[in-house]
Formats: C-alpha cells, structure tokens, sequence
C-alpha cells in the first residue's frame, strides 16, 4: 500500500509525455547532420544580420527528425542554440 502514491506519480508523469523532447542549452554539442559538426561550414553568411536565427532540420541516424536552430554570431559562425526531436510515424493513415 506504501508504494500505491508513488507508482501513480510515476504513471501520471508517463502518460504527460509526447513523442517530442527539447534540448536548450549553451553547451549543445553538433551531432551528424547539424550544420556545425565537423567545424563551421566554409561559407560565410555575410548577407545576414548579426543575431539572426537560422532552423535546419534533418533525420538522425534513429530516425527521428531533428530540428536545431542556429545564431548568427558577430564573427559570422553559427552557435547551436537549440534542439528539439520527433519521431516519425511508422504507419501513415492516409
């Protein structure tokens, strides 16, 4: 009966969750397929203002989509900012 509260906390903060996570941090690290990984890209994005927000989003290699947003620096490099996650259907309705 003691452990009764417990395993409904922990059940009720299951079913809260979604299929999405999020990651903001300023120690975001590139994985394969964001723009920084493996460096900064070798084009300058001269064109652009400083503090400009850039999205790029892609697949990872567990088949989730990954969406990351980038801020333009004043030396033109770009800093990860954010990350956030969604997996992919498996079946489609339509």
């Amino acid at each position: 009966m003691k452990y009764v509260l417990p395993v409904l906390c922990v059940l009720t903060l299951l079913t809260g969750c979604e299929a999405t996570s999020m990651g903001y941090s300023p120690y975001l690290e590139p994985i394969p397929g964001s723009i920084t990984y493996g460096g900064q890209p070798r084009t300058r994005l001269t064109k652009a203002p400083v503090g400009s927000i850039v999205p790029h989003q892609f697949i990872d290699r567990f088949g989730r989509r990954v969406y990351e947003t980038y801020v333009i620096e004043p030396d033109r490099s770009l800093r990860l900012v954010s990350r956030r996650y969604r997996d992919l259907p498996l079946f489609d309705d339509h």
